[in-house]
């Protein structure tokens, strides 16, 4: 099994949200094997008892406790039959027992205004692999074309490509539906494909919106869904109004480039140059995205921009301080002409630390700007933590 960098809580109840298929049942399993009672609510069996009668694992908890002294209770999918909460919060209360439960969204267990167990339970989430998990294994090119989705780094490659397009139909816009969560497959399909054509670029939501035949608020929705379900990645530009950071342009990522891939309908074969650096730029900031939640961190995300045009892909704020600035180059070879959006930044935050991270096989400096390889990402992070 290929070691998971997050760090889930011990001797304590929590969610472990992700994405379908990103090792979450794995990882538990792995953890939890002795004294355990395990449901699995994708199974149609569990999943229409405990829709007919949730307080029957009351019962059955405590049997399980009186005949085997199991000391945790693992239910997979948990947002299929919210009702079970309340019988596990009693199950904590009662018995002391751990509850770990997973599943691929909390919208519907918000929305649907469930039992989140508040006080009694924390929350935690599992991403596709990083690159420190699967760097002995894996190349970037591979990141760049089949991303990092745990049953496709796996798989061999000529599996990868269908592979990825089975999720993508299958996950993202048939069980998204099936959930509960759209009630449109078909507006939310149109959509889908939109967003992964403009990923990394500013969202213009009114565009969209005409370009989709949806209403403006239904695609405002829609990326409220990618966010929740933690399929897409939203960055707001930086103002100290959040205001006027809710209602300027944000930009939004996919979790996964394999997946953007293949809702694209790219081929297997990246050559494009610029299809190229918008990848890159992608799997960073998913990167850093990952890096900072399985730390705890309480750093947030930003993109910069002036309003003549000039950017910087990624700030981080601590406090509400800017902590560090990075442009996202996937070239090898940083000039003085890739530092132009750092320029701009530095003259109205001189005391801020900035970088560029590229694929440069040496970090070095130009203009106070430090170039650092893509693969010391993590270093210059911890620096922030």
């Amino acid at each position: 099994m290929i070691y998971r960098n997050i760090e889930l809580p011990e001797n304590i109840s929590f969610f472990l949200f992700g994405p379908r298929q990103t090792g979450k049942t794995t990882l538990i399993n792995h953890l939890y094997s002795e004294k355990v009672f395990k449901l699995n609510l994708l199974l149609n069996r569990d999943f229409l008892k405990y829709s007919k009668d949730p307080d029957i694992l009351i019962k059955e908890v405590s049997r399980k406790i009186e005949d085997e002294s199991i000391n945790t209770l693992i239910i997979d999918e948990i947002q299929r039959v919210p009702a079970l909460l309340n019988a596990v919060q009693f199950i904590i209360d009662q018995y002391r027992l751990v509850c770990v439960l997973t599943g691929s969204s909390a919208r519907k267990l918000k929305k649907g205004a469930a039992n989140l167990l508040g006080g009694r339970a924390l929350q935690r989430f599992l991403f596709p692999f990083t690159w420190d998990e699967i760097e002995k294994i894996y190349s970037l090119e591979e990141v760049l074309t089949y991303g990092t989705l745990p049953h496709i780094v796996i798989a061999g490659k000529k599996l990868r490509y269908d592979l990825l397009n089975a999720y993508v139909e299958t996950y993202i816009k048939e069980e998204i539906h099936a959930e509960g969560i759209i009630r449109n497959v078909g507006s939310f399909s149109r959509f889908l494909d939109m967003a992964a054509a403009q990923f990394t670029e500013q969202v213009n939501y009114s565009e969209i919106a005409r370009e989709c035949q949806l209403p403006v608020m239904t695609v405002k929705t829609y990326y409220e869904i990618l966010e929740d379900t933690l399929i897409g990645i939203i960055l707001h530009p930086y103002r100290k109004s959040v205001r006027k950071r809710l209602s300027a342009h944000p930009k939004a990522y996919f979790f996964d480039n394999g997946v953007t891939n293949a809702i694209n309908k790219y081929s297997d074969d990246i050559h494009d140059a610029s299809l190229a650096g918008k990848l890159f730029e992608q799997f960073i900031i998913n990167e850093t995205y990952r890096f900072l939640n399985y730390r705890q961190s309480n750093i947030q995300m930003f993109y910069w921009r002036t309003n003549t045009g000039a950017e910087v892909d990624l700030i981080l704020v601590k406090n509400k301080i800017i902590i560090a600035a990075f442009e996202i180059k996937y070239s090898a070879n940083i000039a003085g002409s890739h530092l132009s959006g750092l320029r701009s930044f530095a003259r109205e935050h001189p005391e801020v630390p900035c970088f560029i991270i590229s694929r440069a096989s040496e970090p070095y400096s130009i203009s106070q700007v430090e170039i650092i390889k893509w693969q010391d990402l993590s270093i210059i992070l911890n620096k922030f933590v």
